[in-house]
């Protein structure tokens, strides 16, 4: 009884098979059926290999919302060289609810030379080609913030000790912790002091001809600072033309959190415009020579996040690709086999001529003559 029962299961499961079998004595082999296999493998396993480095890679998702994080502390990490001495300059940073940051609550003043070494100038070289890149190819973005923290900080590599080259500019460099509402970061002549409608800089007791904001913004970046990240403004440089000129920088901060397989972290993009103009009061240019960074916060946040294809997916592709080559060729197999058939068969066609043969009464037959076992041999 059991094995009744198997027999008819088993038949049953022939029954539903989708994949039935031909003998080999029916199947029939080409040399053109080969050439088209060979092609379509060998398609196969190039896609295969492609479709494989694709799921391989990681592309960044962009997703925006309303930043609701108004009461956290902002950082701006700075870094900027200035062509005067560290007791001609102050910095500090006053926000729109005029609450004054002082340069000395995380800035140091470091007497350096303004020239480069040979290696921080190679260094700088590379940043600049950089930033033109990013300008012309905004898709490098997303390169940079998926190598971050395995490439090599930006910053400049440290300067060799040659006593005989004095220092004659300041290096400004730290972070400050500020409110997040627009504000104005700036360098300008004279120590900076708090004053009840603001604040004032001590500027009388140094003369003009000594001003000189030539500057070099070695980093600029806001939020957690990331290694690895160039910022707009990385590399910068601008050489003053006159001792009274201003230097501004239009800054939008947008928040963002950046989620990769490597790190996640919170930090912030800009966009930055750049003006500059000589301070000259008869010619009605007025101002105060000087480096200026106005930033503004956007009240939207980005976040940027590394994604990688499922590997199920991944499957689907493959199967696709696969089986639609197999039919493809097939159907172009068949349809190739087709067309060569038709044009085969009327050239054989057009090889049987009509041909007259004399009959004994004087007239002529155009039949075609019967083809018979005698006359093939």
């Amino acid at each position: 009884m059991r094995r009744l029962n198997r027999k008819k299961t088993l038949n049953l499961m022939k029954e539903l098979d989708a994949f039935p079998k031909v003998p080999e004595s029916y199947v029939e082999t080409s040399a053109s059926g080969g050439t088209v296999s060979l092609i379509a493998f060998t398609t196969i396993a190039f896609l295969t290999i492609m479709e494989f480095m694709v799921y391989q890679d990681t592309w960044m998702k962009y997703e925006y919302e309303v930043d609701k994080d108004f009461t956290s502390k902002l950082r701006i990490n700075i870094d900027i060289t200035v062509a005067m001495r560290c007791q001609y300059v102050g910095a500090d940073v006053l926000d729109l609810a005029e609450t004054m940051v002082a340069s000395a609550d995380g800035l140091i003043y470091e007497p350096v030379p303004f020239e480069l070494t040979p290696q921080q100038k190679e260094l700088q070289r590379m940043l600049q080609l950089i930033q033109s890149r990013l300008q012309e190819e905004h898709s490098l973005q997303d390169v940079i913030f998926k190598s971050a923290f395995k490439s090599a900080s930006t910053a400049l590599p440290p300067r060799e000790d040659n006593s005989l080259q004095s220092p004659d500019a300041c290096r400004i460099h730290g972070h400050l912790y500020v409110n997040k509402v627009a504000g104005n970061f700036h360098i300008t002549v004279g120590k900076a002091i708090p004053h009840p409608r603001g604040h004032a800089h001590l500027a009388a007791l140094v003369s003009h001809e000594s001003y000189n904001f030539s500057h070099r913004i070695d980093h600029l970046s806001f939020g957690e600072l990331i290694p690895g990240i160039i910022n707009p403004l990385d590399g910068t440089e601008k050489i003053a033309s006159d001792h009274n000129q201003m230097f501004q920088y239009f800054i939008t901060v947008v928040p963002t959190k950046l989620h990769t397989y490597k790190i996640s972290a919170e930090t912030h993009q800009f966009s930055v415009t750049e003006r500059e103009r000589v301070i000259n009061h008869a010619a009605g240019s007025h101002g105060v020579s000087g480096i200026f960074m106005k930033y503004d916060i956007s009240s939207l946040m980005v976040t940027v996040t590394e994604e990688h294809m499922p590997f199920w997916q991944f499957l689907v592709r493959l199967c696709g690709i696969i089986g639609g080559i197999f039919s493809t060729t097939g159907i172009l197999h068949g349809f190739g086999r087709f067309v060569a058939e038709i044009i085969f068969c009327r050239f054989r066609l057009g090889s049987y001529r009509s041909t007259s043969v004399p009959l004994p009464d004087g007239h002529t037959s155009n039949h075609l003559p019967l083809i018979t076992d005698n006359s093939t041999h």
